[in-house]
């Protein structure tokens, strides 16, 4: 099929604008008619700091105190804020798919977002869905950004940074009930330990007994218990330099894998009856060191780091019933259950010299690499009724629970990357941005699995165990952008991106085995993935800057997207591309102070998927897997004064509704628009504060998740609860 040509003409076909307004909370000054106003947020999303309305790229940004009202403690609660962006949660933790405008993730696969955390880019997509707490400011950039962030930037950016060391002592602890039964505590501390030293201390603490019950054990499915601390020390020895040198742990220990089976995504009557609750630990470890220099000519920043991802994962297996009932059992005479272990362990190192930010022509030049040790294993052992026991790096020799089948891969990844970037102020009212950035990702893939356990099937000969794969993945990553700034009031942009994925690598035969079952589009690697988008967009303020309004438009051409495939034929997990996916589609925000204290927020997101190019003629036209035709989102905000002595009381709702979603090429099942709601209540005094919660407060049951095969994952019900805090 001949490819799709690229016309602003199709930009004027979408029908509506998208903005990034300032988040769930703006902060709010006053008029001098003494009417509530939007405060300005700075952002560091494009690499330097910008006021959000300056901005030449649609970002959502939540400040402290936004994170604050809207209750954020995981990376769900922000992207349930966020138009045109969700999360699909599903099997275990390390699983969380993110899809910002159709750009979409799935397992095994890298993530669709750079995710940089206090200067520091996520290197596996397992670190993302974690708690988030002593956190200072959230940023959501939607649309490529691969100039700036390089590979795994393709649908965009997140952008977090925890607080800071402070100068003076500062103590902050916020302890929670809530329905589970569950309880939490968090907790920061941060003050000057001398006169160049500062130093800044948090932690997260949350258990649950979970929400949703496994009928046959007759307990809950989904404990969970988490641990994560996080440490910061800043030196300053001159002041010209910065040392910053942080450290984090966290160790979560829940269940996963409470599968039903069924043919429609909007089916929930079924209960979770697996018979083995299994485990899912992940322990995760980093530390990075930055060094800042400044001089007159500009500053040398230098960002080095280590992290290590570990996860073990256990339960029942297909089609997750009790041993008897079992599909497995009917035909074979006994049932299964599995085991996966993942471990990844990265290094990187990234070097920057940028001009100084108060000069008409701005530049930045560097460099990058990382490089990435990966091993995962997986298998399914016999079911005998005594439990599911963790298989690691060598095949079950337990009797009570014997291997049945057994799959390891190794790889030994390395990357690097060279970037540089320009912005020149054309007149007082029009500036010019270019970056360009080009990564190159050698990737080393070893077959570990014993011979005795290939699989005896086509694609799988015997001596294919040690079997080294290589394969190299490049791409130039252009961004240009012309911004317009009208007045005050007004801010215009529209620009072109590149974003890339980098390849990887099935299990070792796969491409027969999917071809002798005839699936389509899955081969032994699945290729690197590309999206070029054309965007425009505005940013406006209105009625004395207590109306914000901004829009975007958007015209997106990805080849090689990402659809997961399970093949039954020999228990692997693998992904497959399809050749070309074109996405349009366009958000619409508003935050409005209706009156002093009332706050409205509006957003309205739209994505038009349609599969372009494939092998099999049967899908073309069909909507892409993972991607809702749209999201809306409302939040109402009301705070008040309860008393002379500075009591302020604040009462918050949220409504949700994420549009039809498919799940699959084929477009088999589609899932009924779903509409969330969620709730706060709470009093603040001088130095604490009280809250009380709910999410999903109408309890809408629904599945998270559809994969082929019919797998559904059952949706979060309701969570309530209180928390209390106090600063002191």
């Amino acid at each position: 099929m001949a490819r799709s040509s690229w016309r602003f003409g199709s930009l004027a076909g979408v029908s509506a604008l998208a903005l990034a307004a300032t988040g769930p909370a703006s902060a709010q000054s006053t008029n001098q008619a003494g009417a509530s106003t939007i405060e300005e947020v700075v952002v560091t999303g494009l690499r330097r700091p910008q006021a959000q309305q300056n901005v030449p790229a649609a970002v959502t940004a939540f400040t402290a105190d936004a994170i604050e009202m809207a209750g954020i403690e995981k990376p769900a609660d922000f992207i349930d804020l966020t138009s045109n962006v969700t999360l699909v949660e599903t099997q275990n933790a390390g699983n969380a798919f993110i899809i910002i405008r159709g750009i979409t993730q799935a397992r095994n696969s890298e993530p669709s977002v750079a995710v940089i955390v206090d200067g520091v880019q996520q290197v596996n997509a397992a670190q993302f869905s974690q708690e988030l707490f002593d956190i200072d400011q959230i940023e959501v950039l939607k649309g490529p950004q691969g100039a700036l962030y390089g590979r795994n930037a393709i649908g965009g950016a997140i952008v977090i940074r925890t607080k800071q060391p402070t100068d003076t002592f500062d103590t902050r602890v916020k302890v929670g009930v809530e329905n589970g039964f569950g309880y939490s505590a968090r907790a920061g501390i941060s003050g000057p330990l001398s006169e160049k030293v500062k130093f800044r201390l948090a932690g997260s603490y949350v258990n649950s007994d979970g929400l949703i019950r496994n009928a046959y054990l007759d307990e809950k499915a989904d404990p969970y218990e988490d641990l994560s601390l996080r440490g910061t020390l800043l030196f300053q020895p001159t002041d010209n330099l910065t040392v910053d040198l942080r450290g984090s742990v966290s160790r979560l220990r829940t269940q996963a894998l409470y599968f039903n089976i069924v043919n429609d995504v909007n089916n929930t009557s079924l209960p979770v009856r697996v018979n083995n609750p299994g485990q899912n630990d992940r322990d995760m470890n980093g530390t990075s060191l930055r060094v800042a220099y400044e001089t007159d000519a500009g500053t040398l920043t230098s960002v080095t780091s280590y992290d290590q991802v570990k996860e073990i994962l256990t339960g029942d297996a297909f089609d997750f019933l009790p041993i008897t009932e079992s599909l497995f059992y009917q035909i074979l005479g006994f049932d299964l259950n599995q085991s996966q272990y993942l471990n990844v362990k990265a290094w990187s190192e990234e070097i920057r010299f940028a001009s100084p930010t108060d000069q008409p022509f701005q530049w930045s030049v560097g460099g990058y690499m990382i490089g990435t040790k990966r091993y995962i294993s997986t298998g399914n052992m016999i079911d005998r009724g005594q439990g599911v026991f963790p298989v690691y790096r060598t095949p079950s020799t337990n009797p009570r629970n014997p291997q049945f089948s057994f799959l390891a891969d190794a790889q030994d990844n390395f990357a690097w990357a060279l970037f540089g970037s320009t912005s020149y102020d054309l007149s007082e009212k029009l500036t010019a941005d270019l970056s360009l950035r080009y990564d190159k990702d050698k990737r080393e893939n070893t077959t570990l699995t014993p011979t005795a356990y290939l699989p005896n099937v086509a694609g799988f000969p015997a001596g294919r165990s040690g079997e080294v794969r290589n394969e190299t993945f490049t791409s130039w990553q252009p961004k240009a952008t012309l911004t317009y700034k009208a007045d005050e009031a007004l801010t215009l942009y529209t620009g072109y991106s590149k974003g890339f994925r980098s390849g990887g690598f099935n299990q070792t035969g796969v491409g027969a085995v999917a071809a002798a079952n005839g699936i389509l589009g899955v081969s032994d690697v699945f290729k690197a993935e590309t999206a070029s988008t054309l965007e425009a967009g505005f940013k406006s303020q209105l009625m004395d800057r207590r109306l914000r309004l901004n829009g975007s438009v958007y015209n997106t051409i990805s080849d090689n997207s990402y659809f997961f495939v399970f093949l039954a034929a020999n228990s692997t997990q693998n992904l497959g591309n399809v050749p070309e996916t074109r996405l349009r589609g366009f958000e619409l925000d508003a935050t409005a102070f209706l009156t002093t204290g009332l706050q409205v927020n509006l957003g309205f997101g739209f994505t038009d998927s349609k599969i372009k190019e494939f092998a099999d003629p049967t899908v073309l036209g069909n909507e892409a897997p993972l991607i809702s035709r749209y999201t809306f989102n409302m939040g109402v905000q009301y705070s008040t004064e309860l008393s002379d002595s500075g009591l302020t009381g604040t009462a918050r709702a949220d409504y949700r509704r994420i549009g039809k979603t498919w799940f699959d090429i084929q477009n088999s099942t589609v899932r009924d628009p779903l509409d969330l709601v969620d709730v706060r209540l709470g009093i603040e005094g001088e130095g604490w504060n009280l809250s009380a919660y709910s999410d999903n407060l109408f309890n809408k049951k629904y599945n998270a998740e559809f994969s082929p095969g019919g797998f559904v994952f059952k949706g979060r019900p309701r969570r309530y609860g209180l928390e209390a805090g106090v600063k002191f």
